[in-house]
């Protein structure tokens, strides 16, 4: 497939190369303490920030699963920002103040100062196990868009290959720097993938030969028994995978979701405690939330005008459809089948650099957080209880733990391949669903301290298991294995709530404890 690239591309490619190079020399300066490494001495800029947690929680997921969404469905996922400001506004109100107040490197150093440091090291575990499958997922996405274009297929060696390679790019690139780097990478990377996708938006309008009302037309009439493409809002009640993205789902399962994703998940939330005050934490967050909106929405018209372009032939003045990519695993490819084929040269290089700068931004917020946390609430506060440790012996711990992070990625992104060809889910929903694992039990253990005086560190071990285990026992697969004879396919959201309800409920079964923050706080620092 690297012959459908010409001399234009190649030095695009080239030009790309260069730039990585000089901004990683230039952000990666030395790290002397640990404060630097994984926090920035909390001296991050505010707008880079919010441009970073833009990045991690967009990633290669959006640029890739976003057109598919547009292209499979309509604009429902769109709505699913509502469920990303309300959980903001949670974030911003219950958790971001006591990160600050407590002065915390990971957010599950917070579980410490409320019920002693056996649940920081629980929480912490559950953390690593469950970003193992949210970052891995990711990296996999980004390995199938990378094979096709090295190789002109998703053949399993192939993708394996893909994913070692990105794997070592982000690992390089992250390694020294730490979270400065992670961030300051995430904002040149962010520019690029948002850039090639107005590129191709831009050209897919210009390729369409009917002006933007006969457009809209097709879309709200795209044929005999389809739904309109431009639903926004759907107010359906279906708790299957197909309704996930239904107005009662944004409004219970993914606010969840996205107050986890936010407060909860150290590969989003080290990048707020970066910023020097809560305030500008709240800022950062904010800001991310509201400029995603609209950079969702160019991900998803691609894929709209993707429906035009291959399924609309009265308006593309052609007799036949195009035909279906050929493709396996052809559900996450169409947006790739049209870049290799369709594109001119020039714009094809720079889609590519748009899906290699989501996939480096993606894997090197994964890095660098799943780093600190087994540093910091892992080795250093368990492993090593009671030693003295240096500043340079973590900082080279970081390091180290990021190298074997980079290879357990890998691992898991091998997984998901066969995974997610098993599950047949659409590329954003497999995304999305590989969260709820870690997700639910977390987010029934900081319900349980935030707002309770209940839970014990024992109550909380169990109360990780049985979030994690609830919703692994409601997978098809596994339902299909227990009950031969049941078809029934529960929405992730809706396997998040009742993994919520179960862990709370559990948690709450621990011995009531005094529900005071700073006796505990002082408790454990002594």
């Amino acid at each position: 497939m690297l012959e459908n690239f010409t001399l234009l591309d190649w030095s695009i490619f080239a030009i790309y190369g260069l730039l990585l190079v000089v901004t990683g020399i230039y952000v990666n300066r030395s790290n002397n303490t640990s404060q630097d490494y994984f926090l920035g001495s909390n001296q991050m800029s505010l707008w880079a920030v919010g441009i970073s947690v833009l990045a991690t929680a967009q990633s290669a997921a959006t640029f890739l699963g976003g057109p598919d969404q547009g292209y499979r469905g309509n604009l429902t996922y769109l709505s699913a920002n509502i469920a990303s400001i309300i959980a903001a506004i949670f974030v911003a109100k219950f958790l971001i103040p006591k990160f600050y107040k407590y002065r915390v490197f990971t957010v599950y150093e917070l579980l410490g100062r409320r019920f002693g440091k056996n649940a920081m090291y629980q929480a912490g575990l559950i953390y690593l196990f469950g970003r193992l499958f949210a970052s891995g997922s990711r990296l996999f996405m980004a390995a199938i868009a990378i094979s096709m274009i090295l190789f002109g297929d998703i053949r399993a060696e192939n993708v394996i290959i893909s994913i070692v390679v990105i794997a070592a790019i982000g690992f390089v690139y992250t390694v020294r720097g730490g979270i400065r780097s992670v961030i300051y990478s995430d904002v040149l990377q962010c520019l690029l993938y948002v850039g090639a996708a107005l590129s191709v938006l831009i050209y897919l309008l210009m390729s369409i030969p009917a002006d933007f009302s006969q457009i809209i037309t097709a879309l709200g009439a795209p044929g005999e028994g389809l739904e309109s493409k431009l639903v926004l809002f759907d107010f359906s009640v279906d708790f299957t995978g197909a309704g996930v993205f239904s107005m009662w789902s944004v409004l219970t399962g993914l606010v969840l979701l996205n107050i986890a994703a936010y407060g909860l998940d150290q590969d989003v939330t080290q990048r707020m405690l970066t910023c020097k005050d809560e305030k500008s934490a709240v800022k950062a967050m904010l800001s991310s939330v509201f400029i995603g909106i609209p950079v969702v929405f160019i991900f998803m018209c691609i894929g709209l005008l993707l429906f035009v372009y291959y399924q609309q032939p009265a308006l593309m003045q052609s007799n036949v459809n195009a035909p279906t990519p050929e493709f396996k695993g052809e559900t996450v490819t169409i947006f790739m089948y049209y870049v290799l084929t369709d594109l001119p040269a020039g714009l094809k290089a720079i889609v590519t650099i748009g899906i290699v700068a989501a996939a480096l931004s993606t894997l090197n917020s994964g890095l660098n957080s799943m780093s600190s946390v087994a540093v910091q609430d892992i080795y250093k506060d368990w492993i090593k209880r009671g030693q003295q440790l240096t500043e340079s012996h973590l900082v080279i711990a970081g390091r180290i733990s990021m190298g074997v992070v980079a290879i357990a990625l890998s691992l898991m992104a091998a997984l998901c391949y066969y995974w997610q060809q098993y599950t047949d889910m659409p590329l954003l929903n497999f995304a999305l669903s590989v969260m709820i694992f870690s997700y639910s039990g977390l987010l029934g253990v900081y319900f349980t301290a935030l707002f309770t005086s209940r839970g014990s560190a024992r109550s909380i071990l169990f109360a990780l298991i049985a979030g994690f285990m609830t919703p692994v026992l409601m997978q098809p697969y596994v339902i299909s294995f227990l009950f031969p004879e049941s078809s029934f396919s529960l929405g992730f959201t809706w396997q998040l709530i009742i993994g919520v309800i179960v862990s709370f409920t559990v948690c709450m079964l621990g011995n009531a404890v005094q529900s005071n923050w700073e006796e505990i706080s002082a408790n454990t620092q002594s």
